[in-house]
């Protein structure tokens, strides 16, 4: 059966802020959906930007893959636009008040939820370690699974910062993404993609190269 749904990438450009420390930065915003409605996954940093790409589709939510400011600076600009609710794990609402104190989510995401969005449906996955409340958002009909800054190409996303714990990302990629069919596309908050299969096997290196 052919999906109507479909993904559609904007890279925006700002600044990441955390522990006293600011570093440029390019975010993958992905809009998932088809000519009538969608949702955006991760508004970074220009609302402005990410309204131009859905043109009149709706937008149904706005979902945070965690809290870091780059991954949710536009996104109460974003909902005051369009309406959208924003929804978060609130394991990061603890980040989150450090970018918009005046202004919490609208809705909250939990391990095994499934989100519906046009013929598809994306089931969060908790997946602490780059942040306490961090998800990844697995989309079986379409092959993909969004992982936020949880897991990149090459490996398991930093945990040097403030929140953020590395025996508990292995965790996470361990037993709730690298066990998802090889052929997955893995969708990140930064850079290019890769695959589930193209990953796993590397766990052990990233195992020894963490300690």
């Amino acid at each position: 059966m052919t999906v109507r749904a479909r993904i559609d990438q904007l890279v925006t450009s700002g600044t990441f802020a955390l522990d006293g420390g600011t570093w440029d930065v390019d975010n993958n915003v992905w809009i998932v959906g088809d000519d009538e409605e969608a949702v955006v996954i991760d508004a970074a940093h220009d609302a402005q930007a990410i309204l131009s790409a859905l043109g009149d589709r709706r937008l149904k939510a706005i979902v945070c893959t965690h809290a870091h400011n780059d991954h949710i600076d536009a996104a109460p600009e974003l909902s005051e636009a369009t309406g959208a609710p924003i929804l978060l794990h609130p394991a990061d609402l603890p980040l989150w008040k450090q970018t918009h104190p005046d202004r919490m989510p609208d809705g909250e995401l939990t391990d095994g939820e499934r989100l519906s969005i046009a013929d598809v449906e994306l089931e969060v996955l908790h997946t602490p370690g780059h942040a306490p409340g961090a998800v990844c958002l697995y989309a079986p009909a379409l092959g993909t699974v969004f992982t936020g800054d949880t897991l990149f190409a090459g490996g398991p996303g930093a945990t040097g910062r403030s929140f953020s714990d590395f025996p508990t990302i292995i965790g996470s990629l361990r037993e709730r993404v690298l066990v998802l069919p090889a052929e997955t596309v893995v969708r990140t908050g930064h850079g290019d993609g890769t695959t589930v299969g193209a990953e796993a096997p590397h766990l052990g290196e990233w195992v020894l190269r963490g300690h």
